[in-house]
């Protein structure tokens, strides 16, 4: 998309913003709204409250009834200078993924079967995927059948989201009698690397990790500058057919 586009997407949203402020709050609007030469629109990488709004309700996508979760880790430094690191002290955590150990923090997000993110959580690095909190904030505005890894494995987990009418789908671990599953499902499964790739495009193009942050506010407009960037791209992952994917959309296949 051109730089012109975006612009005119992220001010015609900063204008509903500022009419919003404007109307309904109840605090000095100036309290909300920096009073500047520039417009909203123009210094949104430096107005974190609407560039949180931006992206997660003008940049998310919707929900199909098929979605994939997983989680990824945002270090803020090299190992070796965990206990020097002064800026994330009170926030940030040691944690384990699947390439080792991390200080930092997880993002945990969901996509739909385009590439899309519906929704996403920020944690400290040591808490668990299965969190029942984080999973209740990713699938409020899920449904159907939501596809994972092993490390979601847990019959709670799965009975609080069935009860939302969500279907957790993983596969068994290797110490798991093996059940049936509907070969629809089977076959979602292995398109489930999707997410991977998703995972790929926010740390490679879209910056959404480095470990240069001089402040906590820093951090989180970065990380939300780059969701936002990564829901303009012409490209995403994407398991769509050919015949109902939209243009410009990448089609992954096995």
């Amino acid at each position: 998309m051109e730089q012109i586009a975006i612009f005119c997407d992220t001010d015609d949203f900063c204008k509903a913003y500022e009419e919003y402020c404007r109307n309904k709050l109840l605090m000095d609007k100036e309290e909300v709204i920096p009073r500047t030469r520039m417009s909203l629109s123009e210094i949104m990488k430096f107005a974190l409250v609407p560039l949180i709004l931006y992206t997660i309700k003008a940049r998310s996508g919707k929900c199909s009834g098929i979605s994939f979760v997983d989680s990824t880790p945002l270090k803020v430094c090299d190992n070796h200078r965990i206990y020097s690191h002064r800026v994330f002290k009170d926030y940030a955590k040691k944690g384990k993924s699947s390439m080792g150990w991390f200080y930092g923090f997880k993002l945990h997000f969901i996509i739909n079967d385009c590439g899309e993110i519906l929704s996403f959580c920020l944690t400290s690095g040591n808490v668990d995927d299965r969190n029942e909190e984080v999973m209740e904030s990713l699938t409020k505005e899920i449904f159907g059948k939501l596809f994972a890894d092993r490390g979601y494995i847990s019959s709670k987990l799965f009975e609080k989201l069935y009860a939302k009418d969500i279907t957790l789908v993983t596969r068994a671990k290797k110490n798991m009698k093996n059940k049936l599953m509907d070969y629809n499902d089977r076959l979602m499964l292995r398109k489930r690397t999707v997410i991977e790739s998703v995972n790929d495009f926010l740390k490679n193009i879209c910056n959404v990790e480095h470990s240069r942050h001089r402040s906590v506010t820093n951090f989180l407009v970065n990380l939300l500058s780059a969701l936002a960037a990564y829901s303009f791209l012409p490209k995403k992952p994407s398991i769509c057919s050919a015949s109902d994917m939209p243009q410009g959309v990448l089609c992954l296949t096995d």
